[in-house]
């Protein structure tokens, strides 16, 4: 009994630790109900396969991660008080409860999951009231990535809504809606702020004789274009979507030459986020390629999802075990040195995203569906490890013997 109310108290020692948590365990989670979903024999009796893991990787995977580091960062990016643990822990139930209803609404029906949703709209309000009181409740020179990102996460909100509607009336348009705000109104502004933000950051502390380069016109440029793929493909136009993928690879690049690229690769923990933005370049050039062929052509999708999964996989997934994994350690009073395992483990997640690519970008054969579900196993297999190997450090105190 001492034990499980010591680590109750380490739980809830700070805002990160219930929300990382939860994401970890949902890393598993999500990953094994597609894979076992993934050959079409074992449909859902909530919503098809394909539909319900599009929502549980948009809305219930990468949340509890973004809202666990926001949480932590808010405060720092505004120099105010720290977020009390309380109000993650809420957030971090409420989505708990959201995503065990969901998954059991797959079995059930649309009713239990439409009532998932809801529970996790209701966490999603909390934190974004929560995160909204400290933008609105001091005053500091430089708020801008704190406004984006809270923009971008009423964006993912909306979308959330939109899901719910389609569960509730059927109409495909809700689906579009909620698929495209997710990931061009939400996780990619998110990940784009935070990347902007944090890698320069953590690259100054890192190398010697760094120069800080963090130049808004290419943020604001790269958050345009992912509003405008947005726009497009709700319009029906993503033909046309060339037009913004293209100033949003071009950028990217760019960043990740004047970030460092290259020199990153002296320090591991450093190295995986740089690694990460890298793949968000490729994912651009990709959709770049498939929109000028369709526009140039006969409409067709040739790459079909290689595009969305190096930017959903490579870029998102990446970016989240090495954010997650940097943040754990800096606030469990640990080192912040990238152990062997953690950078096999972040190599296996390049592994994964690289088949699942190369499998779209290959013509469909017989061999497709087995390298979908290799690359599934692969990413199962370095997410797996990575949360046995984080997962206690959230429930044990810091290894510095400070409080938090």
């Amino acid at each position: 009994m001492n034990e499980f109310r010591s680590a109750w108290q380490h739980l809830i020692a700070a805002s990160h630790r219930s929300l990382f948590l939860a994401g970890v365990l949902q890393s598993v989670a999500t990953l094994l109900w597609w894979i076992f979903h993934l050959d079409g024999r074992h449909p859902a009796a909530g919503a098809a396969p394909v539909w319900a893991h599009v929502f549980l990787m948009i809305y219930t995977f990468f949340p509890f991660f973004i809202f666990g580091f926001l949480f932590t960062t808010y405060p720092n990016w505004m120099n105010t008080e720290k977020i009390a643990p309380s109000r993650a822990l809420l957030v971090a139930s409420l989505m708990t409860l959201g995503v065990i209803l969901f998954y059991l609404g797959l079995a059930i029906g649309k009713p239990v999951a439409a009532t998932g949703v809801a529970a996790i709209l209701a966490g999603w309000a909390v934190a974004l009231h929560t995160l909204l009181k400290v933008l609105f409740g001091v005053r500091h020179p430089d708020k801008r990535h704190p406004v984006v990102t809270s923009i971008a996460l009423t964006f993912g909100g909306l979308g959330a809504v939109s899901y719910l509607f389609w569960q509730i009336t059927g109409q495909p348009l809700w689906l579009s809606v909620a698929r495209t705000a997710g990931i061009w109104f939400f996780l990619l502004p998110v990940f784009l702020t935070v990347s902007h933000r944090m890698i320069p950051f953590f690259s100054s502390r890192v190398l010697n004789n760094y120069v800080v380069v963090r130049p808004y016109w290419a943020l604001w440029m790269m958050l345009a274009c992912s509003a405008g793929h947005g726009v497009l493909q709700l319009s029906g136009e993503t033909a046309y979507s060339w037009l913004t993928d293209l100033p949003l690879a071009l950028c990217a690049l760019y960043l990740s030459w004047a970030w460092g690229l290259l020199r990153s690769f002296h320090t591991r923990l450093l190295a995986v986020l740089h690694i990460a933005f890298a793949w968000l370049a490729l994912a651009m050039l990709l959709f770049t390629a498939q929109s000028l062929i369709s526009f140039l052509g006969n409409g067709q999708w040739i790459f079909r999802l290689a595009p969305m999964h190096a930017l959903t996989i490579g870029f998102f997934s990446s970016m989240v075990l090495g954010m997650a994994t940097r943040v754990t350690l800096g606030h469990s009073g640990r080192p912040l040195v990238l152990d062997r395992l953690s950078w096999a483990l972040f190599l296996v997640i390049q592994a994964a995203a690289t088949i699942r690519v190369a499998a779209d970008l290959m013509p469909y054969s017989g061999w497709t569906m087995d390298l979908y579900l290799l690359s599934g196993l692969i990413w199962l297999a370095g997410f797996t490890p990575w949360a046995v190997r984080y997962a206690p450090v959230y429930w044990r105190a810091r290894a510095d013997g400070q409080p938090g």
